[in-house]
C-alpha cells in the first residue's frame, strides 16, 4: 500500500475519480430537483445502485492490485492515458448534462410507460437532440469509460464498455418503441435522420 500513496500519480487519479463520482451523483440529483421539484424526486435519481457500486468497487481493486503489484507497469508512459481519461469524463459530463437541462422536463431517470404521465412530455428534437437521440446515453457511456481509462484500468475500460453498450442497446430499442407509440411519424422522422448517440445502435421500429 504504501506504492500508492507515496506515488503522486496514483493519489492523483483517485482523487480525480472521487471528484468525477461526487460531481456526477450530485449534479444528477440537484438536476432532478431544479427541474421537476424535490417532491418528485428520490434518491433513485443519484443513480447508485448495487450493481453500479460493485463495478466501481472492482473497479477500484483492480487499481489499487495492479498498481501495487505492477507499480513500474501501472506507472509508465500514463500521464497522456489517464489525462484522455480525464477528458472523457469531461466531454460526457457536458453531453449528459445538457441533454438533461435542454430535455427539461420530458427528462427522467426512468423510462416513461405512458406519454400522460405528465401534461408537458414532448418529444425534444432541438439542441443537442439534433445531433443524437439519446445524448444522456452518450453521455453516461463516454463518462463511465472515461472513469477507468482515467484510472488506467485496462480490464475494468474493456468490461465497462461493454456491459454499459449492452444494457443502453437494450434500453434504447425499448424506449424507442414507448416513443414510437407516443409520437408515431413525428419519431420515426425524426429518428430515421438522427443516429442514436450510441455506436452501432441503429432504429429498431
Amino acid at each position: 500500500m504504501t506504492e500508492i500513496f507515496s506515488d503522486t500519480t496514483g493519489i492523483r487519479q483517485l482523487s480525480q475519480m472521487l471528484l468525477s463520482l461526487t460531481f456526477f451523483h450530485t449534479s444528477e440529483y440537484i438536476l432532478a430537483i431544479a427541474i421537476h421539484g424535490a417532491s418528485n424526486v428520490s434518491l433513485t435519481s443519484l443513480l447508485i445502485s448495487k450493481r453500479y457500486a460493485l463495478a466501481m468497487l472492482l473497479a477500484l481493486v483492480e487499481h489499487l492490485t495492479e498498481i501495487t503489484l505492477f507499480p513500474e507497469l501501472k506507472q509508465q508512459h500514463t500521464w497522456w492515458v489517464s489525462s484522455f481519461g480525464l477528458v472523457m469524463i469531461i466531454i460526457g459530463e457536458t453531453i449528459r448534462k445538457t441533454a438533461i437541462i435542454t430535455a427539461g422536463r420530458s427528462f427522467t431517470h426512468l423510462i416513461k410507460t405512458n406519454h400522460h404521465e405528465e401534461e408537458d412530455h414532448r418529444l425534444v428534437t432541438h439542441g443537442v437532440y439534433r445531433l443524437m437521440r439519446h445524448p444522456s446515453y452518450c453521455g453516461f457511456l463516454v463518462w463511465s469509460v472515461g472513469t477507468q481509462v482515467m484510472l488506467c484500468n485496462p480490464v475494468s475500460a474493456v468490461l465497462f464498455t461493454v456491459v454499459v453498450w449492452r444494457f443502453f442497446a437494450e434500453r434504447i430499442a425499448y424506449e424507442e418503441c414507448f416513443l414510437n407509440q407516443s409520437f408515431g411519424v413525428e419519431y420515426v422522422e425524426y429518428a430515421e435522420s438522427v443516429a442514436s448517440g450510441i455506436p452501432f445502435v441503429l432504429l429498431t421500429l
